[in-house]
């Protein structure tokens, strides 16, 4: 059973949300600002957040900072924001997904389902990927660049893991959002084009000189092995 943390000022929604959110099979633990949201994520061990933004004492995206600074729990951010620059800066900052106001309970708990199959490694990706001098292990959840471990953030991880499993091969940006994002019905290029910008900074490379990160204009990117091997 899912256990998921309810964060929700609005004490109608809550309540509806989290009586929904339990008829269909998970265990909720509801709060309504953002010092019990911080306290919870210790205290109770959530498998997963909703966050909602417009909380009294703290906004949404400052606590999605404090969880992303400690922890890789997945968050699914519930907002009333449809601003496109506001979606894209809280994928950016960590979100896994996003829900605009007004959604149902089955909506949220197919989100966080669909966050949850992403942060669980499956027995297929259970090895290595080998592309020129970079090593990628799903398993141990870490990537050796010329015998050096890099510094990856989790989406940054599973972006370069998407692309090396499929090294030679373009993968456009909506393969990714679907597979990383968990967005198959698309979303903002920019937040794959941001990742891939800061997985090109710790490769030592950038997009006007590539080395393992290729851009194929009009259709997507490939991770190759710059020795051509």
């Amino acid at each position: 059973m899912v256990r998921l943390l309810l964060v929700e000022d609005d004490p109608d929604i809550r309540r509806t949300l989290a009586r929904g959110l339990g008829e269909h099979g998970a265990t909720v633990v509801p709060v309504a600002s953002a010092v019990e949201a911080i306290k919870a994520v210790s205290s109770e061990r959530p498998d997963a957040v909703v966050l909602d933004l417009g909380l009294p004492d703290l906004d949404g995206s400052d606590v999605l900072a404090l969880i992303r600074a400690g922890s890789d729990l997945p968050v699914v951010v519930a907002t009333a924001r449809d601003d496109e620059r506001e979606i894209v800066r809280l994928l950016d900052a960590g979100a896994d997904d996003y829900l605009i106001k007004p959604f149902s309970a089955a909506q949220v708990m197919a989100r966080v389902r669909a966050v949850l199959r992403r942060a669980t490694p499956v027995a297929q990706q259970d090895s290595r990927v080998v592309v020129g001098d970079l090593v990628v292990d799903p398993v141990s959840r870490t990537a050796l660049l010329e015998d050096r471990e890099l510094t990856l953030n989790r989406k940054e991880f599973d972006l370069l893991f998407a692309l090396a499993s499929r090294s030679g091969e373009v993968v456009t940006k909506r393969q990714l959002l679907a597979e990383v994002w968990q967005m198959p019905w698309g979303g903002a290029d920019r937040t794959v084009d941001v990742h891939l910008s800061w997985l090109r900074r710790k490769l030592g490379e950038t997009a006007a000189a590539p080395r393992y990160l290729v851009s194929v204009r009009g259709v997507g990117v490939k991770l190759v092995d710059p020795k051509g091997s």
